[in-house]
């Protein structure tokens, strides 16, 4: 028989924690498979590792990590997929805009495809603004247009992955990662599942504009070199610009058709594009060293600072 793990992320979620327990426990009660939920304390600092001891004590299904210090959400997700040791693993937030009562579909739906992964797909998302409604759309089809693995549109972390996708995963050494995409790139079988994502049931949300932007970076420089080839377009592209600016200058200057003198917007013309287009070109390389930086210096993704419930 197979056994069920439901991976749960948690930062500063005092207000919905108890919430989220109760109405996740109500589903894994329902199930015919044995299942547990492991909590990830990626450094809370209210009263989010309190009340997560509180329920692990009183509920030996509930496994906890709390972190030493908040390392982020994909270090979150990787710890938790890292510790689950059962065939099935449902990756969700704590804040109920995914909801856990879907969680028998996706098992009937991952049983019937006899699939490897079921990502969820959100056919709206109630909880979101207007700004990161189109931004999202924006990201995934720019992420698809740039990287040489397509990933499914309109999709979060909200997915269920067998052991065997977990198994590779946890072969993975990158200390910055893109979940949902390496889990795209992993391949075998893969099926959408479509759901309406909630309101968030109380609280803030843990991924501010700074924060996905971030995301969005480590996305774009882990799966995709079309940066660096655009840097050496736009490159190419100011060499170009400059040489017949410059032919056009020197002709004009000669049968009398430019009368460059003045010069001075020209001028300034010609630097800040050129200036424009180095600083560019600089900053893409720059990010790809930086990410060279932090990988050879091997440090952990997360340290754990205590376990609760883990043989």
């Amino acid at each position: 028989m197979k056994h069920l793990s439901i991976i749960v992320p948690c930062y500063n979620e005092q207000e919905v924690i108890r919430e989220s327990y109760r109405r996740t426990v109500l589903v894994m009660n329902a199930l015919d498979i044995p299942s547990q939920i492991i909590y990830i304390n990626d450094g809370s600092h209210d009263n989010t590792r309190q009340i997560l001891n509180e329920i692990a004590d009183n509920d030996s299904r509930v496994k906890v990590l709390h972190f030493s210090r908040n390392f982020g959400h994909q270090p979150a997700v990787a710890a938790g997929i890292n510790k689950c040791n059962t065939d099935l693993a449902v990756i969700m937030d704590a804040d109920l805009q995914d909801p856990p009562e879907l969680i028998p579909q996706i098992l009937e739906l991952q049983e019937r495809e006899n699939a490897n992964v079921v990502y969820c797909v959100r056919r709206s998302r109630e909880g979101d603004n207007f700004f990161k409604r189109i931004t999202a759309k924006i990201f995934y089809r720019m992420m698809n247009s740039m990287s040489e693995v397509k990933f499914p549109l309109d999709t979060g972390d909200f997915r269920l992955i067998d052991r065997k996708i977990m198994n590779q995963f946890n072969q993975f050494h990158e200390r910055s990662k893109y979940i949902r995409g390496l889990i795209s790139w992993i391949g075998f079988k893969q099926v959408p599942f479509y759901y309406r994502h909630e309101n968030r049931v109380a609280g803030k949300t843990k991924y501010p504009l700074n924060k996905l932007f971030q995301l969005a970076a480590i996305a774009f420089i882990y799966f995709s070199n079309k940066p660096l080839r655009l840097a050496i377009n736009l490159g190419f592209t100011a060499v170009i610009v400059g040489i017949v600016l410059a032919a056009w200058f020197t002709l004009g200057k000669i049968y009398g058709f430019s009368n460059a003198e003045p010069g001075w917007t020209a001028i300034i013309t010609v630097i800040t594009f050129f200036g424009g287009v180095q600083l560019l070109t600089l900053g893409i390389l720059g990010h790809y060293i930086g990410v060279l930086f932090d990988e050879t210096k091997a440090r952990p993704e997360y340290i754990i600072d205590e376990e609760r419930n883990f043989q």
